[in-house]
């Protein structure tokens, strides 16, 4: 067992272990939003088909028009109409128009467009005021060519892009089942929201943390529910837990006598590392049980999510294969003193503003405040031994759960 790792080391660690690869599923184009594609998706049509109009207006010979203007405006014959969807039959010949709108093919004979903003109808004739232009014209294929792959394996599907998939003719998608995640609480203290809180208890709010947390990066949480620091009870539950693609356990992981989850896996299993230089989330503990990886987070509410998004969601991504990364990071200028630690790298919660480059503490950075994690929308990233005064700027990883 490794112990005492840094974050980059432990970080490398888990995701080697995500090299299983997910079976497949197809899906109508209903259900697929939020999925990850499993495969290169080509276009199944060009698009727009042929050329068409991007205004309303009316289609014509640009060398007819040239030279119109509100003094002198050029006169045309109208022949005729063509909504989307309608094509005109006809050809557009010298001195004639036909009347268009957004979405409209151009018709045979036409090679321009003028809008309606810059015309006035007379009866079957209508007035131009400016020149027509082949400007808003779009080309056939301008958007979409048959053929040619515009979503890749890996894909997140987001609404753009389920749209993109429809748009290319797809009625079905293939995608990768969703990881099953199993969440599992420990400890005698932990009891469920809605039951009479003991003295000294206190209500299983990591369980759907990590839930919500599973869900946003794509998986498919299972909740296990609690179970007490008895290692009995603890090697059951796990056993118990079905098909699984990753286990996260909450609590149980540090060095004290109740904290059995590392000693039940210490013994039924092989624990790969423990304890992660970093502040919040120290005790850490990356695992595997009969082959199933197992993410050991520690109980307090701020340390178990900030390791997950750490950990398990980059576990997720690597797993579904997914092209986008599984956080980002950027800079931004503290507005608050912000408190490093000896030997850790610290990850402290604040409230980031984008748009002004600022970024400023929640305030009690304790990892048991989950208040930080509710209203705090980035980590701020300060290395081993250093702190960072007001005004300096600092590493800043957004929180993509925090509006």
């Amino acid at each position: 067992m490794r112990t005492n790792l840094s974050v980059e080391e432990a970080l490398e660690v888990v995701l080697e272990a995500a090299q299983g690869k997910l079976p497949v599923e197809e899906l109508p184009l209903k259900e697929a939003f939020g999925r990850v594609l499993a495969e290169d998706l080509a276009s199944l049509v060009n698009h727009p088909d042929q050329d068409d109009t991007a205004i309303d207006g009316y289609a014509c010979r640009a060398e007819d028009t040239l030279g119109a203007s509100l003094e002198r405006p050029v006169r045309l014959k109208v022949i005729g109409e063509s909504p989307a969807g309608r094509p005109f039959p006809g050809e557009v010949g010298r001195g004639e128009a036909v009347a268009l709108y957004t979405g409209a093919p151009i018709p045979k004979g036409a090679d321009a467009v003028v809008r309606v903003e810059d015309t006035r109808r007379e009866g079957d004739e209508v007035l131009l005021f400016a020149p027509a232009s082949s400007k808003d014209i779009r080309p056939k294929g301008d958007d979409l060519r048959r053929g040619e792959v515009y979503l890749r394996r890996g894909d997140l599907l987001t609404p753009g892009r389920l749209g993109l998939a429809a748009a290319m003719g797809h009625p079905r998608l293939r995608v990768f089942r969703r990881p099953r995640v199993g969440v599992l609480s420990t400890g005698d203290e932990v009891v469920e929201p809605g039951e009479p809180l003991p003295y000294g208890g206190v209500y299983n709010s990591n369980a759907y943390s990590l839930m919500g947390l599973v869900l946003e990066a794509g998986g498919k949480p299972v909740l296990l529910g609690k179970v007490p620091d008895e290692p009995e009870a603890v090697l059951a539950k796990l056993e118990e837990a079905g098909p699984l693609d990753l286990l996260l356990t909450s609590g149980g992981v540090s060095m004290g006598e109740y904290d059995v989850v590392r000693k039940v896996l210490e013994r039924h299993g092989e624990v790969v590392f423990w304890k992660v230089r970093q502040q919040p989330g120290g005790p850490l503990l990356f695992a595997r049980l009969g082959g199933l990886p197992v993410l050991g987070l520690p109980g307090n509410p701020v340390s178990s999510m900030v390791t997950f998004f750490l950990y398990g969601r980059p576990f997720l991504f690597r797993l579904l294969g997914r092209t986008d990364p599984p956080y980002g990071r950027m800079r931004a200028r503290a507005l608050t003193p912000f408190k490093g630690a000896k030997g850790k790298k610290v990850f402290r919660r604040g409230v980031l503003s984008v748009a002004e480059g600022t970024v400023r503490s929640t305030g009690n950075q304790s990892s048991g405040v989950l208040r930080s994690m509710a209203f705090g929308n980035a980590l701020v990233v300060l290395p081993p031994d250093q702190d960072a005064s007001e005004g300096e700027e600092v590493e800043v990883i957004p929180l993509t759960f925090v509006p």
